[in-house]
């Protein structure tokens, strides 16, 4: 049976996937960002996205609070 951490990936993705994790990252120690995408690119699609109405969806679409999405589009 494989690591709890493998064993999960295999759950989720496969088990090819977990061994290719395996091979590539296994004397590494890995951390995610808490955000997937990075700042200036949230900054430049803010205004392409925002229709008026949507701050809600932009927010959580982006991983950003209400306030900060309204203070992107008033910086505008």
């Amino acid at each position: 049976m494989p690591n709890s951490v493998y064993e999960e990936i295999s759950e989720e993705f496969g088990f090819d996937v977990a061994i290719k994790m395996y091979q590539i990252y296994k004397v590494m120690q890995i951390s995610f960002p808490t955000r997937l995408f990075n700042p200036e690119y949230v900054k430049k699609q803010i205004p392409i996205e925002y229709d008026g109405t949507n701050v809600k969806q932009l927010a959580k679409k982006y991983g950003y609070s209400e306030k900060t999405v309204r203070r992107m589009i008033k910086d505008l």
